[in-house]
């Protein structure tokens, strides 16, 4: 089970994030209203428990400032929401060990999504970080082998439905447990994880 909260700007929603059982935490590097640096990463980063995955979220960067952002940040691992191709995918995986490729859901690349040979493929929206949400149906085309991650309108009120429906192996949220771009709901947050853990729960029993 894999569940992760996106668009982490600050300890207390970190740690937040964390104690209400989510399993990774996403920073974001490229431009946005939830931008971070790679100095207040670190900072947060070494306040956290043992065992969370934290990832740096980057698009259309040199792979070389992918690679010393990572380190700088402490970070475990990369999410690339851009046009990168497959090689430079592997050279990445290579050199930071953990990487998710981001597609958009329903696009030709998504259908060749099992070309990037990393740990998960993230599914979006054409608007990521918008809260817009898709047809789920698009995800009925998913490479076979590829760990799919549900990402792009997800809340508490349709994670369930959405792990029912697309059985993916985790979920992506950020603007769905917001109160504002950079702050989470701390209620919102409590119960997207909750019911997506009750949710995957469903799918093994």
């Amino acid at each position: 089970m894999f569940v992760k909260i996106c668009g982490i700007t600050n300890e207390e929603d970190a740690l937040l994030s964390v104690a209400m059982g989510a399993t990774a935490l996403g920073f974001i590097f490229a431009p946005s209203k939830r931008q971070v640096t790679a100095g207040k990463v670190s900072d947060i980063v070494k306040r956290l428990p043992p065992g969370v995955l934290t990832v740096g979220v980057f698009r259309d960067h040199d792979p070389k400032t992918v690679v010393r952002i990572v380190r700088e940040a402490g970070l475990r691992g990369a999410q690339l929401h851009g046009r990168e191709t497959v090689s430079m995918v592997d050279e990445l995986t290579a050199e930071v060990g953990w990487v998710m490729k981001a597609v958009v859901a329903g696009s030709p690349e998504a259908e060749k999504s099992d070309r990037y040979r990393t740990d998960m493929v993230l599914f979006d929206s054409a608007s990521p970080g918008s809260g817009e949400t898709y047809d789920w149906s698009l995800l009925s085309n998913v490479p076979k082998g590829v760990r799919c991650v549900m990402s792009g309108g997800l809340t508490p009120d349709n994670v369930a439905d959405a792990i029912a429906m697309v059985r993916p192996y985790g979920v992506d949220v950020c603007s769905g447990v917001e109160r504002e771009p950079g702050r989470k709901d701390a209620t919102k947050v409590r119960r997207f994880v909750q019911r997506s853990l009750l949710a995957f729960d469903s799918l093994v029993q």
